[in-house]
Order: structure tokens, then C-alpha cells, then sequence
């Protein structure tokens, strides 16, 4: 993605099946679970630059012995960092004699991680802002081990502000207004609730106390109940974890699928991760040996081991994150790696016919490097198309008795598709330049170029995974592309046109800021029909105050009024600079839904294409997305 946009964060859970002492005996290392915490996150490091952060609860430490631990940072290079100042602490330890690494005991004495069970989290700041008290994991605190609770998670929820409301009407007074804040409020109430009624329970009808009531208590609550009744009215997407402070673990996701969840289980570990191939590697797993985590579901690891999985909410029709594959994971999934090149693929007959099937005169590439996979696709598929052609041409030649000997190496090597390695991501652009002309200035050297890759007069076609708000493309990547003097630059999407708002994980909130939505507003003012925008203000204002299960998607009758062909070439138009000493042609292509859909054929989340949202939530925010772009209000609409 050229545009550089916020998006999904990291989660990691590591819950160990053994005693300590045994990993140090299997694989040489105490810290073996500590260990595959830090593998599963570096794999997903992706997910999330602006912080990271660690949780860990031990079992069974004597009362008075610390048995919780969190520690968390947003100072650069987070999950370096966050695990480099652990290490130093374990280290040190070791050194004065305390930590003795092949006995158990000592590390689970001195050092926070030597501990069965651990939550990791990866962030990316789309809400909250970028302070460590934005990091995951929230703690909640208490002197009851069962009421503590530390939470972590990839989601963003549509309804907080009425979540809020709800535990305001309770009687408490929420300090912030961020969706994490709220679902570890939320949780921590309805905890403390089965927490005292399983504590009255066992005094008044068992005559239990002290100790005793608090070991029936931690070995009967039952953590799916209460994520069951916390999250009946959350609208959103999300996949969080959770520890509980008597060594309880859980794990939930969606009922739409929207946020993705992993598990691997066997007699080591139960671990959880954001990404499949993340779990695969860390574990040496096959894929098929990684299991997806059911919509809707809650899954449960008591301190005494007992798994089980609770159907906590109905299944919805499912509406996974496109985005997901397109983009933000990572691409050694073997199903992901398949699914972009397929998207590549797709692309070969709307790239052939803009570039009239000249494919002697035209360089093929990539930029940036997360769409290189996608272009592996792309060019499998025009080259076979040209076999297909070469093929037919011999047979017929053949049939005809026309083919000479001579005109065999112009066949089979002419007009055969050429790949170069046309851009290069230089160096990692850095934010010392306040200034926005200072700031453009500097995004354009962020990519240098192959000299003498295309030739002059060549058409130039480079693969995007998508196009958010093209300002990259026009600042920098059609500026440095044009130095190498190709006719036209043909830059093709995998993705179709983003013309609507995510709310459920992506920093795409603001309508006015997408191309596409300024493509339609400008032909709109160019046809005159300025009025239609005037229109739609209307009927959002009229539908602002309904529940959203009754609103519509009123925005839709602006893009239904032209082509996708001619919203793209609105689109083309505004993204081409002005360019002293270049006269060539810029054009923009997208992928199709249709062939979206049949290259990701088990993800169906593709609302920001289509404005088809999977829940209420999603039609309120696309609502008050249209009103803030027509009151010229910035910032997130829910």
C-alpha cells in the first residue's frame, strides 16, 4: 500500500501445558514460553509499530509473592526494545547469583516472564493516541486473584460511547473514552458479579471461607459466562485475550469473523496469535495442524488445564477483513501467498487491453514491496497468455505450412512480457521536518529508481496493493517514475476503489480524505449536479438520530451516478503532478469486486469497496463520516 494508513494490531497468547522445570529439560531453556512469546510477536510485527506490550501470570505462587506482571513501551522499535529491557533484567540476575537458568525455580522466584501463561499485543494507535497508557495490555487490578484481569486485542468497536453509557447508569464513572477502556470495564463488572455470587453461594449453602471459598471459587468461574453476557451488545471487529490473575486464560472473536484469530494446541502449549503462518513457524506446525478460532465463539483454559469452547454468540454470515489478505498480514501464509497471486492474475485482462497488447514496448513492476507477491501473479498470468498465443500460432502455421524455420526465434521471444526491478524503497522516512512542503519534499526521496530499466517511449505498468488516498502517488512515486521518461505510467490496484470508511480496525474513517469519494465530488461539480451532495446531507441528517439497524447507505446514490470507468479516470487526473520535462500519460486501474471476491473467495469483508457493512454500527459511522466531510469537521466518525 503507497498510502501509508494505521491498521490492524497483534495479538499473542502463550498459554504453557507443563512445569517449568520440564521445558528446560525438553528444550534446554526455562524461558521457552517467554522465548515463543517474542517469536510470535516479531513474526507479526507488521501488525504494529507504534507500542508493544507483555502480560504474564504465574500459578500457583505463595500468597505475598508477586504472581502478575505487565510491562509496555512506545518508545522506538517497541517489541526490540520491551524484550531487550527484560532480558537486561534477567540477566542481571543471573549475574548476582539469584536466577540459576536450568532450575525453574529460581527463574519463577525472580523474574516477572518466568511465568505458564502470556499475552502479547502489538499496536497500532487508530484510537487512544500513542501514549504507553494506549498499550496494550490494559490491567485491571484487585486483592482477589479471580478479579484481576489484564486484556489485550486487535478491534475497534462502533458503539462505545452507548457501551459507556451503560456503565455510567451503573454507577460508574468511566475515565476514558477509548473502546479498550471500555470492553476491560465492561468485562472487569460482569467478573466481579460472578465473583460474588459464586462467593455467596459457597458461604451461605457450603458454609465455605477464606482459602477454600476462593479455591471453589477459582475452580467454578467460568470465563466464557462472562465474556457471554459482557459482550452481547459490542458492534464491531475484534479478537482479543485475556489472563485472569488465578490462571485462568481466555480467548473471543466476532461473531462476523471480521478480525482474524489462530490457535495451535498440543502437549507443550495453547497459543494464539493474530496470523496463521505466525503459529506455523513459531511451533512448527503444517497449516493444517493451525485451526481457526470460530466466530463468535469464547475459548477457555482453566488454571488446572480444562479447555473448552463456548459458542458465546450466534455466528453471523461471515464478513472477514479482505484487507487482511490484500495487505496487512503477512504473505507466507500459503493460503495468502495463493490468494495475491490471484489477485495479480486477475488484473491481466484489463492490464492487456490498456495496454493494447503491446507487450514488446511495455516493463512490468511493483511498488511498494508488499505488492511483489501480486505481481508474481500478474506476470504468471500474461506470460501464459502469451504461450497460449505463441501456441496457437505455431498450429496454425503449422496446418498452413507457412512456418519457416526463421521466423521461429521472433515467434516464441517477441512480445514476451519483461519484469524489472524499477523502484527501491531507500530509506524508512522519518517525521524531523514538521512542515508539510518540508514533508513532501522528503516522501519523494523516500523510493529511488533502476536508471535505464524502461526505456524512453515504453509504457511503464506498476502494481499497488491498493490506493487509499493517492497524495504518495502524486508527491512522490509518479515523480520518480517519470525520471526514467516512459510514455505512459499505468499504476493497476489490487484492490477496487476504496470509496467508504472502515470501523472496525483500519484508520480509514474520513470520507473526504479517499481519491475515489474526490473523484466523484469533482465530476459531480463538473456535471453540475453539485446539488446530489446536498441531497445525500439531507437524508443523513434525517436518519442521525435513528438506531442503526434503520439507517442506509445514502452515500452509495454519489458513486452510482458514474461509471467505474470514469470514476478511475477522475482519479488518473488527480493524481498526475505537473512535471517540468515530462509529457507522458498517468492512468489508474483497479481490481473489479467480482474478481476480488473469486480470488478471496472466504473473505467477504469488502465494505470499504462496497459499502455493504457487516454490522448496525458500520451504516452510523459511513453516516457521520458523509456529515463531517460536508461540515468540514476532521477526525474519527464513531
Amino acid at each position: 500500500m503507497s498510502d501509508p494508513i494505521g491498521h490492524e494490531c497483534g495479538v499473542a497468547v502463550v498459554r504453557l501445558r507443563r512445569p517449568l522445570q520440564e521445558y528446560q529439560e525438553r528444550y534446554g531453556s526455562t524461558l521457552w514460553g517467554f522465548e515463543r512469546l517474542f517469536l510470535l510477536m516479531e513474526k507479526q510485527h507488521n501488525r504494529g509499530q507504534d507500542g508493544a506490550g507483555v502480560g504474564a501470570v504465574k500459578l500457583d505462587m505463595p500468597a505475598g509473592d508477586p504472581y502478575i506482571a505487565r510491562s509496555r513501551t512506545t518508545k522506538p522499535q517497541p517489541l526490540d526494545r520491551i524484550f531487550r529491557e527484560l532480558m537486561r533484567d534477567y540477566e542481571a540476575k543471573v549475574g548476582k547469583g539469584l536466577i540459576r537458568p536450568e532450575v525453574a525455580a529460581t527463574v519463577k522466584d525472580h523474574f516477572d516472564y518466568g511465568a505458564e501463561l502470556l499475552l502479547g499485543h502489538l499496536r497500532y494507535g487508530t484510537s487512544g493516541g500513542y501514549g504507553q497508557k494506549a498499550c496494550h495490555p490494559y490491567f485491571r487490578k484487585s486483592n482477589w486473584p479471580m478479579r484481576n484481569l489484564l486484556l489485550a486485542g486487535n478491534f475497534n468497536m462502533t458503539n462505545t460511547a452507548e457501551l459507556n453509557e451503560r456503565l455510567i447508569a451503573r454507577g460508574q464513572h468511566p475515565i476514558f473514552g477509548t473502546d479498550t477502556k471500555t470492553v476491560l470495564e465492561e468485562i472487569g463488572y460482569h467478573l466481579e458479579e460472578e465473583h460474588s455470587r459464586l462467593y455467596r453461594t459457597f458461604r451461605d449453602e457450603e458454609g465455605l471461607g477464606g482459602q477454600e471459598n476462593s479455591r471453589r471459587i477459582s475452580e467454578s468461574l467460568d470465563p466464557a459466562r462472562i465474556l457471554e453476557q459482557a459482550g452481547r451488545d459490542w458492534d464491531g471487529g475484534y479478537a482479543m485475550g485475556g489472563l485472569l490473575g488465578n490462571g485462568d486464560l481466555f480467548v473471543t472473536r466476532d461473531p462476523w469473523a471480521i478480525r482474524p484469530l489462530f490457535a495451535v494446541m498440543d502437549d507443550d502449549v495453547i497459543a494464539y496469535a493474530s496470523e496463521r503462518a505466525a503459529l506455523m513457524t513459531v511451533f512448527h506446525k503444517r497449516a493444517d495442524e493451525v485451526r481457526e478460532v470460530a466466530p463468535g465463539t469464547v475459548e477457555v483454559v482453566k488454571k488446572d488445564g480444562r479447555h473448552w469452547v463456548h459458542q458465546a454468540r450466534p455466528a453471523r454470515p461471515p464478513a472477514s477483513c479482505s484487507f487482511e489478505r490484500i495487505y496487512f498480514s503477512r504473505g507466507n501464509d500459503p493460503d495468502i501467498y495463493e490468494e495475491r497471486k490471484r489477485l495479480g492474475a486477475a488484473l491481466v485482462p484489463r492490464v492487456l487491453e490498456a495496454i493494447d497488447h503491446d507487450l514488446e514496448r511495455t516493463v512490468f513492476s511493483y511498488i511498494p514491496n508488499t505488492a511483489e507477491v501480486a505481481y508474481y501473479g500478474l506476470m504468471e498470468g500474461l506470460r501464459e497468455r502469451r504461450r497460449r498465443a505463441v501456441h496457437d500460432q505455431l498450429v496454425a502455421g503449422l496446418r498452413a505450412g507457412t512456418l519457416a524455420e526463421e521466423d521461429l526465434d521472433a515467434l516464441i521471444l517477441d512480445n514476451w512480457p519483461r519484469g524489472e526491478k524499477v523502484a527501491n524503497k531507500d530509506i524508512k522516512l522519518r517525521t524531523f521536518i514538521s512542515q508539510e512542503q518540508g514533508r513532501a519534499r522528503l516522501v519523494s526521496h523516500v523510493y529511488d529508481i533502476s536508471y535505464g530499466s524502461v526505456g524512453p517511449g515504453e509504457t511503464l505498468v506498476v502494481l499497488d496493493d491498493s490506493i487509499v488516498r493517492g497524495t504518495t502517488l502524486k508527491r512522490s512515486i509518479i515523480r520518480m517514475l517519470s525520471r526514467l521518461q516512459p510514455a505512459r505510467i499505468l499504476i493497476v490496484s489490487t484492490a477496487p476503489q476504496i470509496r467508504y470508511p472502515d470501523c472496525y480496525g483500519i484508520d480509514m474513517s474520513e470520507l473526504g480524505a479517499f481519491v475515489a469519494f474526490q473523484a466523484v465530488v469533482d465530476l459531480l461539480r463538473e456535471v453540475g449536479e453539485e446539488s446530489l451532495l446536498a441531497e445525500v446531507h439531507e437524508a443523513c441528517l434525517r436518519q442521525r438520530d435513528l438506531p442503526p439497524a434503520e439507517m442506509e447507505n445514502h452515500v452509495r446514490r454519489l458513486y452510482d451516478r458514474f461509471s467505474e470507468e470514469e470514476v478511475s479516470r477522475r482519479i488518473s487526473r488527480l493524481v498526475t503532478p505537473e512535471i517540468p520535462g515530462w509529457e507522458g500519460e498517468v492512468r489508474v486501474l483497479f481490481q473489479s469486486i467480482a474478481d476480488l471476491r473469486e480470488a478471496l473467495p472466504g473473505h467477504r469483508g469488502d465494505w470499504y469497496f462496497t459499502g455493504d457493512y457487516p454490522t448496525p454500527g458500520g451504516y452510523r459511522a459511513l453516516n457521520q463520516a458523509y456529515l463531517n466531510f460536508q461540515e468540514s469537521r476532521r477526525g474519527r466518525s464513531y
